[in-house]
């Protein structure tokens, strides 16, 4: 199982201050978070893609690749990559450079986002965002998979014999997750290729989540990928801790009550109650991720947002130094405990360099039996 911490790069004023971050000092913060996760131990970074203020991250890519030449082990990610605006033709060359220049050591999430202007920034129209979503994953698999390809569909111009460069590295693609909070058509989506799907369930309650990983789990079986355990399945999340629970709670008030998203909403005990923000103690946060698998099944990959709401780089590593030294070791060794052998472990470039030489070895066994 991989853990690691996913930014959505707003720039956003400290409520105990008043200050408010450049961007550049933003954008050089994400840096330094990305690189204390692989020091504490964590195994993935993920960014998210927004044009618009008062977010910075407009090109993953660039910044993965900077942090790809800092760091020797982080799996390096997207907590959205926007398949319904950008160009796949643009998605399947940028993230196929990413991956030679970080060895192997990426993968991305496709999503819609959550800002509606976005598309016709980019000359698309939100009312198909799903049809964009199934027509431009549908596109890129072809790009990453295919030398030659010739294409014509509804949302761009023709493509008659392009072959997308560079290839993938060791001709296998990175692994896809498709991100999904309230759309079953994506889960679907996911199904059916057989790719993970990611639910960032950081704003809703565990009945919901539960829903759509066990629908995803179920069409999973139903396209004959394995069994619906057997699904590839990641989980947001959302903590800020201190040794002592009292101490959390208090320090992170003014931040929650202020946020750009929920900020002036709910209090903080509701909303702890009703999603699974967990603000407290290390092991209080222990306690509450692992209550996860009751209703999301043994999963892959558990993603934590921690740098939001104008939380200081500072407080930030804090938290980092505390999640890898005392949370993710516990939650490594007790979510591996009854974990069924049958149950995959978190895709990597070298599991599935592994599986494409093993199904190439298949179907040359099977060749060599017919004839």
């Amino acid at each position: 199982m991989q853990f690691g911490i996913f930014s959505v790069g707003d720039v956003t004023a400290d409520p105990t201050t008043g200050r408010t971050p450049t961007e550049r000092e933003r954008i050089k913060a994400m840096v330094a978070i990305a690189l204390k996760a692989e020091e504490v131990g964590l195994d993935v970074f993920a960014t998210g893609e927004h044009h618009n203020p008062p977010f910075v991250p407009s090109s993953p890519t660039t910044m993965l690749g900077y942090i790809a030449a800092r760091t020797e082990k982080l799996v390096l990610s997207t907590s959205t990559t926007l398949i319904t605006t950008n160009d796949p033709v643009k998605i399947a060359e940028d993230y196929a450079m990413l991956q030679h220049l970080a060895d192997g050591r990426v993968d991305l999430m496709m999503g819609r986002g959550n800002t509606g202007p976005v598309y016709p920034w980019f000359g698309q129209d939100i009312r198909e965002g799903i049809n964009l979503a199934i027509e431009n994953y549908a596109l890129l698999r072809r790009l990453w998979r295919e030398d030659v390809v010739d294409w014509e569909g509804k949302f761009r111009t023709t493509l008659q014999g392009f072959t997308s460069t560079p290839r993938p590295m060791d001709d296998v693609p990175p692994f896809v997750w498709h991100g999904s909070i309230r759309s079953p058509e994506i889960a679907e989506q996911a199904a059916f290729y057989g790719d993970g799907f990611f639910h960032n369930n950081i704003f809703w309650p565990a009945d919901h989540t539960k829903r759509m990983v066990e629908f995803y789990r179920t069409r999973y079986a139903h396209y004959g990928h394995g069994t619906a355990e057997q699904a590839i399945v990641g989980l947001g999340g959302q903590v800020f801790m201190r040794k002592n629970s009292q101490d959390a709670v208090r320090e992170f008030r003014p931040y929650f009550d202020n946020a750009p998203v929920y900020g002036h909403g709910p209090s903080l005990e509701d909303f702890t109650e009703q999603t699974p923000l967990t603000v407290g103690s290390p092991q209080q946060v222990i306690e509450r991720t692992l209550s996860f698998r009751e209703y999301a099944g043994d999963y892959q990959r558990q993603l934590f947002l921690m740098d939001h709401a104008g939380l200081p780089l500072k407080t930030v590593l804090e938290q980092l130094d505390l999640l890898g030294e005392e949370v993710v070791p516990v939650l490594r060794k007790e979510f591996a405990k009854g974990r069924p052998a049958d149950v995959p472990e978190a895709p990597t470039h070298a599991s599935l360099l592994a599986a494409a030489a093993e199904e190439k070895k298949a179907d040359k066994d099977k060749k060599e039996v017919g004839a």
